[in-house]
């Protein structure tokens, strides 16, 4: 029945019955719909990237569990050079060059066009894979002592083996899906691929599980490899349904392909240097030892999680529309939804910057707490996360801008941008660490210093591009945002330090718990109510996303013939 689905889009009366049967046709057109507003796509994404987002904080929680912060460090290690490959293999592609020209196919009803460059650039991306895995391979004890200086050779040794096969088990796999979501994504069908992270840290989690026994810390790179596979299997039939039929051809001379090509060249450069960015953070925290590397990169995986939840679940839900703006040349309407997605972004994720500075201990505790992830550990991830939280909002909406400048067919403005203040970053980074001699979490002051620079060069250029935003869009809005979130987090610090030292007992999990619940209630109430008293727009959008939480039972249960609204391809 469920194949019937996918190859046809509807069910017929001859399917068998029951409460499954009955259900699964809501279920799938509830899978399988479309996302025609910013506002519903961000609020899919928005839920699977919290969803994914737990999942992968319960992972980095098992490992503390049951592993020491050294060990769980190797792992993290062992990540750089797979991810490497990755970033620059497929996101470049993906963000910068194939979804704009992939929506314009799409735009002028050229779906079958669109897929065929689609095959030709998934096999050249493969190829090329392959090509530089097998150095990397051979080479990967070498790569490992030049990412780890500060490693022991036991440890190289072991970190080696994990990126050997998280390199077999993974890169191709998250290629392939990557391209699935790209598809997906320019058809405004965000569900799927929004949900095929979450499966990944489902694959991840039950690898640990299954095999911490018997293979220690080596489950979690086995659990990688199913995260990887499940990633690219949970889309493969929405994009069969779409009608997309693979192509084993490398013909470049296929339309759009040379176009993605030239457009993904600088796009990969910049994410080159990103990558070395990252690379030279773990040379520099692998100095302090395998448990800072831990502490740094555990602050740095949850100062991401508001930062996707805000800045890349909006950029990517107005990526399209932004290309369809282009494509038919209104430029009112790009103006338009650059400035929304802005403000979206800001106001979301400025009260969680606030609150993640004065609430650091507690949430490390909460959310990494576990036996063997000792007091010294928790401190400097604590510290380390404080430092990131300073720039979390120019993270976010550097995001949507970059996005503005890919809609219009530029990738080299955004690079250019990168670039300068990655190098920026990196030299900090190692000015505080060699120089200095400061702890670890200076380098999430180096990477604030940077983004904040970067966010605001962003803002200026594609300004003067379009002709300019409006001064109370770019100006007042988000001062009025930052202040109430400032005043919120002044006002929920107070009793916060009161609580914790006359009413709670932090040192037992509940008490924590209700420290930082109530601080947050406290918090985000001002914060609401001085959004409200200062008449920020998006006040009303955040009572409109809860809205649709509200009703997100009822799409579940509308009849199928509400929620179709799409033919298969044939």
């Amino acid at each position: 029945m469920v194949s019937e689905y996918i190859r046809t889009g509807q069910f017929t009366s001859s399917s068998p019955g029951g409460i499954i049967d009955r259900m699964m046709p809501k279920f799938l057109a509830f899978l399988y719909r479309k996302q025609h507003s910013l506002e519903s796509a961000t609020i899919v994404l928005m839920v699977m990237v919290v969803a994914s987002g737990f999942l992968g904080l319960v992972r980095y929680w098992l490992l503390n569990k049951l592993f020491t912060p050294d060990e769980t460090g190797l792992f993290i290690a062992a990540f750089r050079l797979p991810n490497l490959l990755f970033e620059i293999l497929a996101m470049g592609a993906m963000t910068s060059a194939f979804i704009p020209v992939f929506t314009r196919y799409l735009t002028k009803g050229a779906l079958r066009d669109g897929q065929k460059m689609a095959s030709v650039l998934i096999n050249y991306t493969v190829l090329i894979l392959l090509a530089v895995s097998i150095p990397a391979f051979i080479f990967t004890e070498s790569v490992s002592r030049v990412f780890a200086p500060g490693f022991s050779a036991q440890q190289i040794a072991t970190m080696a083996g994990y990126t050997r096969t998280m390199i077999v088990l993974q890169v191709v796999p998250m290629i392939i899906g990557n391209y699935c979501t790209g598809m997906l994504q320019s058809g405004s069908m965000f569900i799927i691929p929004a949900l095929a992270p979450v499966v990944y840290n489902i694959g991840t989690i039950g690898g640990i599980l299954l095999f911490a026994q018997i293979m220690g810390p080596a489950s979690a790179v086995v659990g990688v490899g199913i995260g990887a596979a499940l990633f690219m299997f949970i889309q493969l039939p929405l994009v069969i349904r779409q009608g997309y039929r693979h192509r084993f051809t490398l013909d470049t001379k296929t339309g759009g392909v040379r176009e993605v090509a030239a457009l993904t060249v600088p796009r990969m450069v910049g994410i080159g240097v990103s990558q070395v960015d990252l690379t030279v953070d773990l040379v520099l925290s692998s100095l302090y030892g395998a448990k800072m590397v831990t502490a740094f990169f555990l602050a740095q995986s949850l100062q991401q999680l508001p930062v996707r939840l805000f800045g890349s679940t909006i950029s990517q839900a107005v990526l399209p529309t932004l290309s369809q703006a282009t494509a038919k040349q209104d430029h009112q309407k790009f103006r338009t939804s650059v400035m929304s997605a802005f403000h979206m972004a800001l106001f979301f994720v400025q009260p969680v910057a606030v609150f993640f500075i004065i609430l650091r201990i507690p949430i490390v505790r909460l959310v990494f707490g576990a036996p063997r992830f000792d007091w010294e550990a928790t401190v400097a991830t604590a510290m380390t996360l404080s430092a990131f939280s300073f720039s979390l909002f120019a993270q976010a909406i550097s995001q949507v801008f970059t996005r503005g400048f890919f809609a219009l067919y530029d990738s080299r403005t955004p690079v250019t941008v990168g670039i300068a203040t990655i190098i920026l970053n990196t030299s900090l980074s190692a000015l505080f660490v060699l120089v200095f001699r400061l702890p670890v979490w200076s380098m999430g002051l180096s990477t604030s210093v940077a983004s904040i620079i970067n966010a605001s060069l962003l803002i200026f250029i594609l300004d003067r591009r379009i002709g300019g935003f409006g001064r109370r869009d770019l100006l007042i809005q988000p001062a009025k945002m930052m202040s109430a979130a400032a005043v919120s987090g002044i006002v929920a610090y107070i009793p916060m330090k009161i609580m914790d030292q006359l009413i709670f007992d932090t040192t037992r999990v509940f008490g924590l718990l209700m420290l930082t619940v109530i601080t947050l209630v406290l918090g985000i109430s001002v914060y609401l109510f001085l959004a409200w008293v200062l008449n920020i727009d998006q006040i009303k959008s955040f009572f409109r996303l809860f809205d649709r939480i509200r009703r997100f039972r009822a799409s579940l249960t509308a009849p199928v013939s509400e929620i179709v609204t799409s033919e298969v391809v044939e």
